[in-house]
């Protein structure tokens, strides 16, 4: 996390780099991917879409979408078509927080203000551990005291203290990005599905890709993403709109990809 930095975000995966690479590319943003100890990963955007590339109408004009509501669209989108929790951590001039994405679940997430001052719900804390399988006394007493005014700790030392009851886990943030990083290219659809789709359905996954489970959560994936989509639109948040169609992307394809797949003999 640069501490000179006016605005940044990073996204942490509770996975293996391998198994982040296919789901990011379905952003298509530009993204750096690395690892970021046993069991994690993390992605560091290339651009600031919440400045420049992202803008949302407001009455007349356009203003640029902040980097919160960007970075909780695409940690939604990255967790909704995978098996594993997205942390998206974020912060700018005024604030910082984060957010969890989980499954099809609610995202959670907390805010401090830039001196520290927290503006988020305790709850928010308790619900982050259990997600994330977190010690529930001493992990938890740890997460409380960030939700407790400290006057020697503004937002980014926050997260700070967040990051340090992560690395438990063996949450290890690289240093530096420049050596073991890789740049996330988007392949076009038709690559994409088709290393992501092949990859799951030789795991013990695959029940989810084909047959009646896989067709079970396409349809489920269509029914989310709708409402989704159409209430990021109506609050003119690009990132949560862009979650929804994403969802009904992963839908579409699910239930193409299932009846092309039982339609050839032998499932070839």
């Amino acid at each position: 996390m640069d501490a000179t930095s006016p605005v940044g975000a990073l996204l942490l995966c509770r996975t293996v780099p391998d198994a982040v690479r296919p789901v990011a590319q379905l952003l298509r943003e530009p993204l750096l991917l690395a690892p970021a100890g046993p069991g994690w990963s993390v992605l560091v955007p290339e651009g600031e879409p919440w400045q420049g590339g992202r803008r949302a109408r407001a009455g007349d004009g356009e203003r640029a979408e902040p980097v919160d509501r960007v970075l909780g669209g695409w940690a939604t989108a990255l967790a909704v078509g995978s098996t594993w929790p997205v942390l998206a951590l974020w912060w700018d001039g005024d604030r910082a927080g984060y957010t969890l994405a989980s499954g099809f679940r609610r995202p959670v997430g907390y805010v401090w203000l830039a001196d520290g001052t927290p503006a988020g719900e305790d709850e928010a804390m308790r619900t982050f551990a259990e997600r994330l399988g977190l010690d529930p006394v001493l992990d938890v007493q740890s997460l409380e005291a960030l939700t407790r005014p400290d006057p020697d700790a503004d937002a980014r030392a926050r997260l700070r203290g967040l990051l340090a009851v992560l690395t438990r886990t063996g949450l290890a943030l690289p240093a530096g990005l420049d050596a073991n990083a890789e740049r996330i290219e988007w392949p076009g659809w038709r690559d994409a599905v088709r290393v992501d789709l092949g990859a799951v359905e030789s795991s013990r996954f695959g029940p989810w890709v084909r047959g009646p489970r896989a067709r079970a959560l396409a349809g489920a994936q269509l029914a989310a993403g709708l409402p989704l989509a159409l209430w990021g639109a109506a609050r003119r948040s690009g990132g949560w709109a862009f979650a929804g169609v994403l969802l009904m992307a992963h839908g579409a394809l699910g239930l193409a990809y299932d009846r092309v797949r039982e339609g050839r003999p032998g499932g070839e």
